[in-house]
């Protein structure tokens, strides 16, 4: 008993903690090829991205974004300059400009994804980001291999403002419903979709 009430008690405290810090969430439209960034519920910004050019699924070898509820596993460059290129996960060295010819690489920022649920657990290992691109002028439309991304001095935007664990949903829907299927919950830094 005494147990239960100190888990009941910590939870409360967690919950108003999460809620004066502000818990961020984000929201992915699959059509709308848009990202939005919740505070408590509410979006504070919205982004152009995009997703895969394959469609969606989770399928090894697929190159389709996965749909669900996902969290950020990993944070990856934080200080490394906008353009700057990965491989593994690591910095090359190189540092591209918005744009520049012949390249595709991930670059700038890296949010590593963690599937939560059974249509999406694959995702972590398939090396799912939210990453910038050098290939800015694409973004708005379906154009990955998987991954979301983003203009560099998007997802540096978006790096700062979220936590390991943050929650995510990738939805089949236009933006503002998306919003609205899902309720956020700021006892566990985010959200769950809506029973319809």
């Amino acid at each position: 008993m005494k147990l239960l009430q100190l888990f009941l008690i910590s939870l409360v405290i967690f919950s108003v903690a999460t809620r004066a810090s502000g818990a961020s969430a984000i929201v992915v439209s699959i059509p709308d090829q848009k990202l939005a960034l919740l505070e408590n519920g509410s979006s504070v910004a919205e982004f152009p991205i995009s997703t895969s050019k394959f469609g969606v699924g989770d399928r090894p070898g697929s190159y389709a974004t996965p749909l669900g509820m996902l969290e950020v596993a990993s944070k990856i460059g934080v200080n490394a300059p906008l353009g700057a290129v990965f491989k593994s996960r690591k910095t090359t060295g190189e540092v591209l400009a918005p744009n520049a010819r012949g390249r595709d690489p991930i670059v700038t920022r890296i949010l590593w994804l963690r599937g939560l649920e059974r249509q999406n657990a694959r995702a972590y290992d398939r090396g799912i980001y939210i990453h910038g691109t050098p290939v800015e002028r694409l973004i708005g439309r379906p154009a990955s291999y998987g991954c979301i991304r983003m203009r560099s001095r998007d997802v540096v935007s978006l790096f700062s403002a979220v936590n390991i664990g943050t929650r995510i949903a990738v939805l089949n829907s236009h933006l503002r419903q998306a919003i609205s299927q899902v309720g956020f919950d700021s006892r566990i830094h985010g959200f769950a979709v809506a029973a319809n």
